[in-house]
């Protein structure tokens, strides 16, 4: 009942905001339209083609309206009747502005512009060295990213962002659905730029599966980011840009999705824009289930003279995990221009999220001088999370040199609960045993943003960018163990039974300058971070009470350097990073089981990282290449110890995070795209990488250093111009240290699309991992005992989807303004990044 009011709450708030919109539409479009045609020129009376025309109405905005001239600078539209200001923007012109008073259909005349002077000398084409690809490329490479488009990723139709970025350059996803960057976990997410409740605090992989593929706009991957981005995340930061339509009128899309494993799923983007106004709504749902495996094999390292009683010498588990995953999310919006110089935004998303579990898992043990144990094990589940985020923007512009002011707030609240049954049939010999575990856990997420930027340009060549950000989280976990032995009744377990409040209060601050001499282009700055960790820790069964206070500042200074050569360009970067761990790495107690626990460690400190970059841009008519060579140290890394305890009988590996050692990494990132033919697109990465690692903690050492390879390409076919048919093949190569031993693995993908109903509809298939053999397998050794683990979180699986678009007007883009060209694009549509 729960779940059915929690879908129709979504249901009514989607309908309440189309009803709106629509309604809106039918106020605007009620009043009786006169068609009008027009002409843009030049002062010598040539055709300016792509000249955005806006006509806005003074006495009511709803019947303003906009219009893209063709490339004869010719234009034309629908207007009520009335009093009109008139702005005129194209490239390499100046903005016009002029007033006219329609009141009947017919020819308004040619409307003049003139041209952009510059110091330069040269058009504002010329001077954009900062895009190094075509956007018809599936990624491009700008200063300090690189942009991934998922329009022509095939594989990932009707999928997940999960399934996104299995195929962004840079990046891998682990069976288990672990996104790394360059071999690292520690990545920042945001979604248009900021910090989102969409991914959740704690969800991990199950996040990643809640926002649709169809949603996605792009990604931008940031290697190394700049003093404007916030410092957490040693890996970078990835940023992931929702759809927002610039057409005009009422346009959108919906997407239908079947397959197998049983998978449904239903997602729609729709748009309504007029005048100055701009409305958008993003939402579906799915359902999906999931089946895994894994086995463990454990064998004691311990000699004979070192063995007691209930010493555990092997343990095998075998396991089987069936699970079935229900999501809704809703993501709605308007932007506004107020003035010509001002705009506000506001959004509002809801996000819901349910995970029922059936794992089964059969556990042989053999114990010193005891007899052999036989248990079958298993655990029944649901999880839950409800995600609310509301964010308000407001734009400022200042004179006509390009000051800018941005002030923007994000409120967001993540719910979760967590309960499991977990039931354990044990013989031993002839004695038959039987233990029940509830296990439940509750967070509650909280976090308030808010930030302020200003930018001021000095000249066309030159920009100092600042601002201010303070970001307050506070996180409120409750876990609580009952247990049942021979049916018994339940009883809590003490150590399993507690209450965590953490809080964390982080202030910021930065500024850099950018300009360019000639060829030569670079951007420095600095960036200030104070860091304010409480946690409150207490034991309700035991007693214990943890307080713990954390406090730390740090400066995160960064250089950018770049040298055209041509249409190329040579790249040197650094930057400074910092994670921080984890909320739940905090807590002292965080999970339960029988034979394996998971501790949080409140002594944990950040990691810190320096990177440095070096890329060269290389573009041609059909080849686009981009090595870069890397090299990053961090100190502090947070390494995973385990250690065998004995206790009421029972071996227990206890996993707890720890600050042991640095790690160096080294190596070079390759990313390419290959046109052979108009039909044929290759499209390729490459990371070979070195690592070095040092340190060791109560004997378990973390200490290794090696040579290992990620790859992955991706051939595109077009047999027709409707028809396209893709092959992606991934490889990651073998890993090797003194206590961990991972091997390699690879996958291949299919996937097929054909447009219809005259490019109105897209039919697409795909194959996720054809071979059935994406599974992660490592060996760890420890001082006591070695370990081997084989997980297969998701076997083979396929899907066919459908996609219908229907729109009522064309692509309206302002023109982009002349810019200093060492510029970059930092963030998404809801401006950059603090």
């Amino acid at each position: 009942m729960i779940n059915k009011i929690e879908f129709s709450s979504i249901i009514r708030t989607k309908t309440l905001v189309l009803t709106f919109v629509l309604g809106a539409a039918s106020l605007a479009f009620a009043q009786e339209k006169i068609n009008v045609t027009g002409k843009i020129v030049s002062k010598e009376n040539n055709a300016v083609p792509y000249a955005s025309v806006t006509f806005s109405n003074k006495a009511n905005k709803l019947f303003s309206d906009a219009a893209l001239t063709d490339e004869k600078g010719d234009y034309q539209l629908a207007l009520t009747p009335g009093n009109y200001d008139i702005t005129i923007e194209a490239i390499d012109y100046q903005k016009a502005t002029l007033n006219r008073k329609i009141s009947s259909a017919g020819n308004l005349g040619n409307f003049s512009v003139e041209a952009e002077s510059s110091v330069t000398n040269t058009k504002t084409s010329d001077i954009q060295g900062v895009v190094i690809t075509s956007t018809t490329k599936p990624y491009r490479v700008e200063i300090d990213k690189k942009v991934y488009d998922p329009s022509t990723d095939l594989i990932s139709k009707g999928g997940t962002l999960q399934d996104v970025l299995s195929n962004v350059p840079s990046i891998a996803v682990d069976t288990d659905g672990t996104v790394s960057m360059r071999g690292n976990s520690n990545i920042k997410f945001l979604i248009n730029g900021k910090p989102s409740s969409l991914l959740g605090i704690d969800d991990g992989a199950d996040a990643l599966k809640t926002i649709p593929a169809d949603q996605i706009d792009r990604i931008e991957v940031i290697t190394n980011p700049s003093s404007k981005y916030e410092a957490s995340g040693t890996a970078g930061i990835l940023n992931i840009i929702l759809k927002k339509s610039k057409k005009l009128g009422f346009n959108g899309s919906v997407t239908g999705t079947i397959g197998y494993l049983p998978l449904t799923s239903l997602n729609t983007n729709l748009s309504w824009k007029k005048g100055a106004w701009t409305y958008y709504l993003n939402g579906g749902g799915g359902y999906s289930k999931n089946r895994s495996k894994n086995n463990l094999e454990y064998r004691t390292l311990l000699s004979d003279n070192q063995l007691v009683d209930n010493t555990l010498l092997y343990r095998r588990k075998d396991g089987e995990n069936n699970g079935e995953s229900r999501n809704y999310n809703a993501n709605t919006g308007f932007v506004v221009d107020l003035t010509e110089k001002s705009s506000l935004n506001a959004s509002v998303l809801f996000r819901n999220f349910q995970y029922e579990s059936n794992d089964q898992t059969d556990i042989y043990e053999k114990f010193f001088q005891r007899l052999a144990k036989a248990t079958t094990q298993n655990d029944v589940g649901v999880r839950k999370n409800n995600s609310f985020q509301a964010d308000l923007g407001f734009d400022q512009k200042i004179g006509e040199k390009g000051q800018l002011f941005s002030l923007s707030g994000s409120f967001q609240n993540s719910k979760g609960e967590n309960t499991t049954m977990i039931t354990e049939n044990s013989l031993t010999g002839n004695t038959a045993t039987t233990i029940a575990s509830d296990v439940f856990s509750t967070t509650d997420n909280t976090t308030y943003i808010g930030k302020g930027d200003y930018e001021l340009p000095l000249g066309e060549k030159s920009k100092i960018e600042a601002g201010a950000r303070y970001d307050y989280t506070k996180n409120i976990y409750d876990y609580s163990v009952d247990q049942s032995k021979n049916n018994l009744p339940f009883q809590p377990v003490l150590d399993f039974t507690s209450t965590t409040t953490y809080g964390e209060k982080i202030a910021a601050a930065y500024a850099q300058f950018k300009s360019k001499i000639g060829n030569f282009g670079y951007q420095v700055g600095t960036r200030v971070e104070n860091t304010n960790i409480d946690i409150s820790y207490k034991n309700v069964g035991t007693g214990l009470q943890v307080q713990d206070q954390k406090s730390y500042t740090g400066f995160f200074p960064s250089v950018f350097f770049t040298y055209e050569l041509g249409k190329n360009q040579l790249l040197l970067n650094y930057s400074r990073r910092i994670q921080r761990p984890r909320s739940f790495f905090l807590v002292p107690f965080n999970s339960y089981d029988s034979r394996s626990i998971f501790r949080g460690n409140p002594d944990l400190d950040p990691t810190y990282e320096n990177s440095f970059e070096l890329g060269y841009s290389l573009v041609t008519k059909k080849i686009t290449l981009n090595p870069t060579l890397y090299y990053k140290k961090s100190q502090d890394e947070v390494n995973f110890v385990q250690l065998p305890i004995l206790e009421n009988g029972n071996t227990l590996i206890v996993t707890q995070p720890v600050n042991a050692g640095s790690e160096t990494q080294y190596g070079l990132d390759l990313n390419a795209t290959y046109d052979p033919a108009k039909w044929l697109r290759l499209m390729g990465s490459l990371d070979l990488f070195g690592y070095n690692n040092t340190g060791n903690f109560q004997g378990v050492s973390f200490e290794g250093q090696g040579f290992s390879s990620r790859a992955r390409l991706t051939t595109t076919f077009k047999p027709d111009k409707n028809t396209s048919l893709q092959v992606q093949g991934f490889y990651r190569g073998a890993e090797k240290t003194v206590s961990n031993d991972r091997k390699g693995m690879y996958a291949v993908s299919f996937g097929a699309s054909r447009t219809i109903l005259k490019g109105d509809g897209t039919l697409a298939f795909n194959i996720q991992d054809i071979f059935n053999s994406r599974a992660r397998e490592f060996t760890f050794t420890g001082a006591e005992y070695s370990q081997y683990s084989y997980n297969q979180f998701s076997p083979r699986q396929f899907s066919l989807s459908f996609t219908y678009r229907f729109k009522q007007g064309d692509k309206v883009d302002q023109p982009k303004r002349k810019k200093d060209i060492n510029s970059n694009s930092q963030g998404g549509e809801d401006g950059p990044p603090m």
